[in-house]
């Protein structure tokens, strides 16, 4: 069971962080210490967001709720999604898949989180491209001559091979009758989570320190229901 103090360190690291680090850092966090930065570099993407979902899950609990806006007329919604039905779509994909058209034989990887970080500052339009000169295998260095329903076929087939890469729910629009689909970053919604906890933590402890005189690692040593009861007998829950 991950401690407050381990929790505090993790959040402390990841404050100057960009998204793709802050990722990273949650990712070895729910690892485990002593996990190589390599390894979870090359840990493809739903494998790595199904530990995330295990993480957030031991962390906050099985259910993920928040707010999005309808991309048809822009109602905010509110979503409510069960992790344990987001893992099912978590499986290890292969090492690699082939696809063959014509002359053409084509072997790629599935994405890992390294190429995800790699790419974070590439422009939408050309990240498709930039992310197949990575996972291509077969020494083509120059992807740009597979054709375009080739290189459609070899998205598709390493999206169906990684199929917990793209985690996704919907959300009925109540206002346009819309069904929203988004996508779920759960490494950034995981952060978000974190940085809130923190935040009342922290305040939980200056409050308690001022009003006992205790040490920060004292009163992360108490349990949360303990603390809340402390605070309340100070005024302050």
């Amino acid at each position: 069971m991950t401690g407050a103090a381990e929790l505090l360190a993790v959040w402390e690291s990841g404050l100057p962080a960009t998204g793709p680090r802050r990722t990273l850092l949650l990712h070895a966090l729910a690892r485990g210490t002593g996990q190589e930065t390599d390894a979870l570099l090359t840990t493809p993407v739903g494998r790595r967001d199904g530990d995330l979902l295990r993480l957030r899950r031991g962390l906050f609990g099985d259910r993920l709720t928040g707010r999005l806006a309808c991309a048809r007329c822009g109602e905010e919604l509110e979503f409510d999604v069960d992790t344990t039905r987001l893992l099912d779509a978590v499986t290890d994909p292969p090492a690699t898949v082939t696809i063959t058209d014509g002359g053409w034989r084509i072997t790629a990887r599935p994405p890992t989180a390294g190429d995800l970080a790699a790419l974070a500052s590439v422009s939408a339009d050309r990240a498709r491209a930039a992310l197949l000169r990575r996972c291509v295998l077969d020494g083509t260095t120059d992807t740009s001559g597979i054709p375009a329903e080739l290189a459609d076929r070899v998205v598709a087939a390493l999206a169906a091979a990684d199929p917990g890469a793209d985690l996704r729910f919907t959300v009925p629009c109540v206002g346009c009758g819309t069904t929203c689909t988004a996508p779920l970053d759960i490494g950034g919604y995981l952060w978000a989570e974190l940085d809130a906890w923190a935040r009342a933590t922290l305040l939980d402890v200056h409050l308690l320190a001022t009003a006992y005189g205790w040490g920060e690692a004292e009163i992360l040593a108490i349990s949360p229901t303990r603390r809340r009861y402390y605070l309340e007998l100070c005024g302050h829950a």
